[in-house]
């Protein structure tokens, strides 16, 4: 029996550009790194190195097209930034296919990918949504130091999926408290 082997896509979104909003694109490229693989610039979405078991992207924002790239994965995992208006600082969410009502007019939800994929291919991938706290969305590169510490779990979880843990969570002691310095908190 010829199985073709289980592939994921880890796709982290956001404007590297706007300090906070880029810790999607952070943590494929930190993912990257223990995965042996360059990271990528922030110009380039990887889609040039699609292939591998486990392959990643770094998108501005999500479009329709991406449904066609996503029907050829098993495990779909969005990275993006929160703006603080969920109580945990890294959220996990499973997500359906379903046309979800965009937050702003000119992008989707990842759910509106998955159902464009279920539509157009019969088929869409199990996929989860990593949601990290952002606490500067100013124009500028680079993480605050409290969301950079979130970059490590984030990538720990996504590791512990791909090792098959579908039990997988981020436990609460395992995010460093780190204040707006980039000090560890003892609170």
């Amino acid at each position: 029996m010829n199985e073709k082997p289980q592939r994921t896509l880890v796709a982290g979104f956001g404007n590297v550009f706007r300090r906070d909003d880029g810790v999607g694109p952070a943590v494929v490229n930190a993912l990257r790194a223990r995965l042996g693989r360059a990271p990528l610039a922030s110009l380039d979405d990887g889609f040039d190195d699609l292939g591998h078991a486990v392959d990643t992207v770094i998108l501005h924002q999500l479009v329709p097209e991406l449904a066609e790239t996503v029907k050829d994965y098993a495990l779909l995992i969005f990275v993006d930034a929160h703006v603080g208006n969920l109580p945990d600082d890294i959220r996990v969410e499973s997500l359906d296919a379903t046309y979800t009502q965009p937050f702003v007019s000119h992008q989707i939800h990842p759910s509106t990918v998955l159902s464009l994929t279920q539509q157009m291919y019969g088929h869409a991938p199990r996929a989860v949504l990593l949601s990290l706290r952002g606490y500067d969305f100013d124009f500028g590169e680079g993480l605050s130091p409290q969301t950079a510490a979130l970059v490590t779990p984030a990538v720990a979880y996504i590791q512990a999926l791909l090792a098959g843990r579908e039990d997988a969570v981020v436990h609460p002691e395992d995010i460093p408290q780190v204040n707006a310095v980039g000090q560890q908190r003892d609170d």
